[in-house]
């Protein structure tokens, strides 16, 4: 998948509200770091894992599905933590129960031709195989050459 940078800076700008789904509040979990890091940059993120629900994640309740958000209207984005098989069914929920959807986000590895296609025709942008948290620290000039940022200045070679 090709993604101009302006087409990702500019989804990433508008976005307010990311419906997570998927996401795991194991914090050894790598989508328990990208929801965190969506969290800390001011976007709202509401969780869906129906294995957690009820459950706390950065002060959101866990969701058990994209139904259950009540102020579904002000969901900007859905960012899906789940295998490509599943990919259907988080865009059926989607479809269903987010009338305001922008964005539609498949996480790394994650890719269904068939969905993409169907949601551009109803007019939503979609991503595949790329994680917004590491487009975000690129685009906006957080992600160093080692791939971190540690926030640490040192003038000692290593």
């Amino acid at each position: 998948m090709d993604y101009s940078d302006a087409y990702l800076r500019r989804i990433l700008r508008r976005t307010k509200v990311i419906a997570c789904v998927g996401v795991s509040p194991n914090d050894v979990r790598p989508s328990y770091y990208v929801v965190r890091y969506l969290h800390q940059r001011g976007f709202r993120t509401i969780p869906v894992n129906p294995a957690h629900a009820g459950k706390s994640l950065f002060g959101e309740v866990i969701r058990a599905d994209l139904s259950e958000i009540p102020e579904a209207e002000s969901v900007d984005m859905v960012d899906v933590f789940r295998r490509a098989e599943a990919v259907p069914d988080v865009w059926a929920d989607a479809r269903a129960h987010l009338p305001n959807l922008r964005t539609f986000w498949m996480q790394i590895g994650v890719r269904n031709a068939g969905v993409a296609a169907e949601a551009e025709a109803a007019g939503i942008d979609v991503i595949q195989d790329r994680c917004p948290k590491l487009e975000h620290q690129r685009l906006f000039g957080e992600l160093r050459k080692a791939g971190i940022n540690t926030r640490v200045i040192s003038s000692r070679l290593t």
